[in-house]
């Protein structure tokens, strides 16, 4: 009978899989984890906080760094409780283009998740692949807002500037070519039976255990359960597409992945329809007063991004700044269940398992 003891393993903060400055103190017995607690708080720089003294327009650009790969989709949610507490109707104009940006930055999101997963567990190519084409991405929001990570692009009651000339027909000539691409990706790594053998059934829970941890996002419909806000609780002009909510049943790290890569395919299908359907003319600003002061109150607004439900919490006493602001952040809920999935797990899954989850340290930490 071989004699093991425990030991306790730090994985991160500087650990290159761990996406970003986060901690697992991991006890093993031999090759297989009995205990992960996560430590959070690397990246803590008090976002909430420092809103309560900042004005409204001035508060967007953190939203930016907080998921810094879906920096349109933050952007976006903040704007959107703001408008909803003054009422605001936002210029047709303006919620396409927001649309369409928030929908190519899901693409980019997910990009950088397949290309960095696959990298993680073994595969180079799939990597540079992924990142060729959010480049193509990354360009084309660069040339609306002038920034290629942190867009600062959303206003409340629209958006920073109009699309520059020719600009909807380079959106409109990516898309079929991102269809081309994503074909190329099944090929290469859906098919792949190493690949398919190394995520499948690593990593499972159940959609009550989904629910129980309130997971959002490809961490839920992993688990077969239908549930995205574009569709549920529609806002902006998302009521206006036909699209479908891809769901898996498996629970595992393969379920997640098959959501994410069908995810990508319907938000091509959304920015399809949204070029089609697009205002020949029309303002990209609603009438706002020179200093945003939402009415005394409160509001709590949710939407879909990349990683799930974000949701942002603003209690206004009439004043420039909010008295008060909270903000749902998708990659901490989803983290939670980390400890669980990995306990009884063989440390070679950890990678895998993590990676699955798809977290942004900026977002955890907040």
């Amino acid at each position: 009978m071989i004699r093991t003891e425990e030991m306790l393993l730090n994985v991160g903060p500087q650990h290159p899989s761990t996406h970003g400055v986060f901690r697992l103190v991991v006890k093993i017995d031999g090759e297989i984890i009995k205990e992960a607690t996560p430590v959070v708080g690397y990246l803590h720089r008090g976002t909430e906080k420092l809103a309560e003294k900042l004005q409204y327009t001035q508060i967007i650009p953190y939203t930016d760094r907080m998921d810094y790969l879906s920096a349109m989709t933050n952007n976006y949610v903040i704007c959107h409780a703001v408008e909803t507490m003054m009422d605001l109707e936002v210029p047709e104009r303006a919620e396409y283009l927001r649309v369409i940006v928030m929908e190519l930055g899901r693409v980019a999101s997910h990009l950088v998740w397949f290309g960095t997963y696959l990298l993680d567990i073994g595969a180079m190519s799939p990597f540079l692949y992924a990142f060729r084409e959010r480049e193509a991405i990354i360009n084309l929001l660069n040339e609306l807002s002038g920034a290629r990570l942190t867009f600062n692009y959303m206003r409340v009651g629209g958006v920073k500037w109009d699309a520059p000339e020719g600009w909807l027909e380079k959106v409109a000539a990516f898309v079929p070519y991102m269809r081309k691409e994503l074909n190329g990706y099944h090929e290469l790594v859906t098919g792949n039976e190493i690949f398919v053998s190394r995520v499948k059934g690593v990593g499972t829970y159940t959609k009550e255990e989904a629910l129980q941890y309130s997971l959002s996002g490809a961490n839920l419909r992993c688990t077969g359960i239908k549930a995205d806000l574009r569709k549920d609780e529609p806002y902006s002009i998302y009521d206006r597409f036909d699209f479908d909510i891809p769901v898996q049943e498996g629970g595992d790290c393969w379920a997640k992945y098959l959501c994410r890569m069908a995810e990508m395919e319907e938000s091509l299908k959304i920015v399809e329809q949204a070029l089609a359907q697009f205002p020949a003319e029309g303002p990209i600003m609603a009438k706002t007063p020179r200093i945003i002061k939402p009415p005394v109150g409160e509001t709590y607004v949710r939407i879909e991004s990349p990683r799930g439900e974000i949701g942002w919490y603003i209690a206004s006493q009439g004043k420039k700044e909010p008295y008060r602001l909270k903000f749902r952040r998708p990659s901490f809920y989803n983290l939670q269940i980390l400890p669980k999935l990995l306990e009884g797990e063989p440390l070679a899954n950890l990678i895998a398992i993590l990676g699955g989850i798809d977290i942004v340290l900026g977002e955890v930490d907040g």
